[in-house]
């Protein structure tokens, strides 16, 4: 299980980024972070970028997933249906539900979600 933002584990460097051209700023070898755009998806696919995009639907997810996103992000209620399709079309992308707090993650477990993120790295 992917557990990226508790303290107990060390994770990646991540970077938010709110439009194209704040991946000028970001360090190389650095995870980028963003609410689902296509225009900013497209521009990680074709340029390699590793990076974790925030989703509000399946829609979106098949698109990141699609376009080679790390990390798909979604809310608890929504991540065992999204994983449910991963699992079905053996995505290459993780998913990963949003907590606030690390109780939360053995509900998470249980439903075999691919992992967690903190909602403290969002912001």
């Amino acid at each position: 299980m992917i557990l990226i933002g508790d303290e107990n584990i060390p994770f990646e460097e991540i970077q938010k980024v709110k439009d194209i051209n704040d991946f000028l700023n970001t360090k190389s070898n650095t995870l980028v972070l963003f609410d689902y755009q296509q225009n900013m998806v497209e521009y990680c696919s074709k340029n390699s970028l590793s990076y974790a995009v925030v989703i509000n639907d399946l829609k979106e997810a098949i698109y990141a997933n699609a376009l080679s996103a790390k990390y798909i992000i979604c809310e608890k209620n929504l991540s065992k249906d999204i994983q449910e399709v991963a699992d079905n079309y053996m995505f290459d992308s993780k998913i990963l539900a949003i907590i606030e707090i690390n109780d939360e993650f053995i509900e998470i477990a249980k439903n075999q979600i691919d992992g967690i993120i903190y909602r403290s790295i969002l912001k």
